[in-house]
């Protein structure tokens, strides 16, 4: 049972390589960043300074989402690709990992979009709803962090070769 175990990350800590760590390390200050935004949403929620509340979630989510999108980008266009040889891209991990990306990309998005009309006037709910949105966004991308760094990033790690590494920390820095 214990070699199950091992395939989905959960036999003890790992040695991750240049690539992988870079990767982890990036997400620190983007789990800050959400913090933020989750701190924002209960004020809207809590019904502090709605206004205010809902202009300074739409320009923290407008800072995050420039700051996700290169992320993001490594991990599709250069992780999720070198694993999708060895795993699929189809079922699996793979397109787990990639369906949360796309579903939080989504929320933001309708947001942004919504909200991009700097005069554009909403009413309560519809500033409460569209917290939610963040809100949920919140939710999927912190449990899709930890998926990574504690199944996904072990499981490349183990799968990938020396050359591979090398070539994933190569790749991931020219983004």
């Amino acid at each position: 049972m214990s070699g199950c175990m091992s395939a989905f990350g959960g036999m003890g800590t790992i040695e991750l390589c240049a690539g992988l760590k870079q990767l982890k390390e990036e997400h620190p200050p983007l789990l800050s960043q959400l913090d933020g935004l989750l701190s924002t949403v209960v004020k809207i929620e809590n019904e502090e300074n709605i206004i205010e509340s809902f202009k300074e979630l739409t320009d923290r989510t407008r800072s995050f989402i420039a700051d996700l999108g290169p992320h993001s980008d490594r991990e599709e266009g250069v992780l999720f690709e070198m694993m999708g040889e060895y795993i699929g891209r189809h079922s699996g991990p793979i397109a787990v990992m990639e369906y949360e990306h796309d579903r939080a990309k989504t929320l933001i998005g309708t947001y942004l979009t919504r909200t991009a009309e700097e005069s554009a006037e909403f009413s309560e709910a519809e500033i409460r709803e569209l917290a939610a949105m963040i809100k949920e966004a919140y939710y999927t991308l912190t449990e899709h962090f930890a998926k990574e760094e504690n199944v996904l990033f072990p499981m490349a790690q183990r799968m990938l070769s020396e050359e591979e590494k090398a070539e994933l920390h190569r790749r991931i820095r020219e983004i």
